[in-house]
């Protein structure tokens, strides 16, 4: 799996994951369904790639269910920042994914058949950083892409809706795409190993 698909997925699924977990209560109305202020902080030691590292998260997910159009289907906005820092512990040496994006939600259609398909448009970057602060590589950017969602029979809530497919990628990635074509093992062994 390349290094931005991987770290475009763990973006996703925090979103996803906020979702199952049902931390979204929903009302009809013209001002903001619900807003989520999340703050994870993590630190784990972690076996991948060859290597035994320290995972340091740093992330700050802001999010807001907002009503639109006549059936009054949630539109979700959500701004992440943070990092990921992987720290070799058999040498010390560190290398640091840094990020920043914006994910929308551009079209949600109701299907009629107790689903919603999401186009999703998500924009930001992605740096990764090595063991003496150097940039190594730069991925700036969007991406369009479509989800489709369990509603749970409650269309306007999403509160009780339940990820079930991936679609694909609408519109590919723009801007520079440093990492693109690399492994996620290949930019941390390289780094670190």
């Amino acid at each position: 799996m390349e290094i931005v698909r991987k770290l475009r997925a763990v973006a996703i699924a925090g979103g996803i994951v906020a979702l199952l977990l049902g931390t979204v209560t929903a009302q009809a109305s013209a001002r903001p369904l619900e807003r989520e202020h999340v703050h994870i902080l993590e630190s784990e030691v972690i076996t991948d790639c060859g290597l035994t590292m320290l995972q340091e998260t740093d992330v700050i997910i802001n999010r807001v269910f907002v009503a639109h159009g006549r059936d009054g289907l949630a539109y979700l906005l959500e701004n992440f920042h943070g990092s990921s820092t992987l720290t070799n512990l058999d040498n010390g040496l560190s290398v640091t994914h840094a990020f920043n994006s914006v994910t929308k939600d551009l079209k949600v259609t109701d299907n009629g058949d107790g689903t919603l398909t999401i186009l999703v448009l998500s924009t930001g970057s992605l740096k990764v950083f090595g063991p003496d602060g150097e940039l190594l590589y730069n991925d700036p950017g969007q991406i369009r892409f479509e989800i489709l969602i369990d509603h749970g029979g409650t269309p306007t809530d999403p509160s009780d809706d339940e990820f079930l497919e991936f679609l694909g990628d609408v519109f590919g990635s723009t801007g520079r795409n440093d990492l693109e074509g690399l492994e996620f093992c290949d930019v941390v062994v390289q780094a670190i190993g």
